[in-house]
């Protein structure tokens, strides 16, 4: 009798707590179709998507096995939600980047360069670590390349580095101190000629831009975009605080609460840069694409009001979630290489040397 009971209890409880992920996963359905300036908290949604579609996964092979007509609610669900499933697990075949490029293709690399610091805390570390970000990037022989956190200054001339093999360049200069020369934003290099280029700036203080170069390639203008949207600005404190949260609970629900704050500042804001950034790519004349650290994931709406129509390079290209961004969680696809339908993608490759908290991307492509 007290085995009977128990055992129902146990069936209820896992049936209310597999509709309670069924119900969130459907709410995250909707991340991509509201803008978090207003609806701020769907962002942490988008978050949790993977770990939902992971907890549906497994709740099918478990009610297949305790009660089978259960099984069809996760099923159902993942079903309706299969465009974010799409957007979030890339299922090509596996293939080896090629490193030699071929003739008539255009490679792109797209980097968050981390201020050239690398992840060392040693001085003399972090100035090798300068140059050797540089012979990377030169190492896979790119056209153009975009980076987000680049830094230039009198003491420290990091255009140097990169002008002999790339004469042209646009640079957003966001930051700057004057009196060292010091400027920080993010740059387009290219081997081919820039003729024209755009800087829009977002709002606030420490706002950032979109910028655009209209570069001329074998007798056709095509136009990069690239860009560094709000990020959540997590110190060294909130990371200490979020290992505070998992293990001191008098620190608990301060360090949440701030941690929270910027989550939903960073949120709001995206949406509103989102929607700058999509309108400068419809009015684009010219054959485009948009790369760049967009701080947000493959499920938020930032990442489909900007992408729209247009192509993803890693799921053309890849397999599985992929991972951009190498600090707190697995599941950080962030940076992006996005080209219109004008461009056919041949190949896609993300590069971990430790030289940064974010992957390299290089992708070879081709103008129809």
């Amino acid at each position: 009798m007290a085995i009977g009971i128990v055992r129902k209890f146990i069936k209820r409880f896992f049936i209310v707590l597999n509709s309670i992920v069924v119900l969130l996963f459907l709410l995250s359905c909707l991340v991509p179709y509201l803008n978090p300036s207003t609806w701020w908290f769907m962002g942490f949604l988008g978050l949790m998507v993977p770990y939902l579609a992971t907890l549906l996964l497994l709740s099918i092979f478990f009610w297949w096995v305790i009660k089978p007509i259960v099984s069809i609610l996760p099923i159902l669900t993942l079903l309706v939600g299969y465009k974010q499933l799409q957007v979030l697990f890339a299922v090509n075949r596996n293939q080896t980047f090629t490193e030699k490029k071929q003739a008539g293709r255009l490679r792109v690399v797209d980097w968050n360069i981390r201020s050239f610091e690398g992840l060392s805390t040693g001085k003399e570390k972090k100035r090798l670590d300068r140059l050797s970000v540089a012979e990377l990037i030169a190492s896979q022989n790119p056209d153009i390349i975009c980076l987000q956190e680049f830094n230039h200054s009198n003491m420290q001339d990091n255009l140097a580095l990169f002008n002999q093999k790339y004469p042209y360049h646009f640079f957003s200069v966001d930051f700057e101190r004057k009196s060292s020369g010091y400027k920080a934003g993010s740059i387009i290099f290219s081997k081919y000629p820039i003729i024209d280029s755009t800087k829009t700036k977002y709002a606030g203080r420490l706002g950032e831009s979109l910028i655009a170069a209209d570069i001329v390639l074998n007798g056709d203008t095509i136009r990069i975009f690239t860009t560094h949207l709000q990020s959540f600005r997590f110190s060294k404190t909130d990371y200490e605080n979020m290992n505070d949260i998992r293990h001191r609970e008098d620190k608990a629900l301060d360090a949440s609460l701030n941690i929270a704050q910027k989550m939903k500042r960073a949120f709001t804001r995206r949406g509103t840069q989102a929607k700058i950034v999509k309108e400068a790519l419809v009015g684009s004349p010219y054959p485009s694409l948009i790369c760049g650290d967009f701080n947000d994931v493959p499920n938020s709406y930032t990442y489909a009001h900007i992408r729209g129509t247009w192509q993803d390079v890693f799921l053309k290209t890849s397999l599985g979630i992929g991972r951009t961004y190498i600090a707190l969680a697995p599941t950080l696809r962030i940076d992006y290489i996005l080209p219109d339908k004008h461009f056919t993608i041949h190949q896609f490759d993300m590069v971990d040397e430790g030289l940064s908290d974010h992957l390299m991307l290089v992708a070879d492509m081709s103008l129809n």
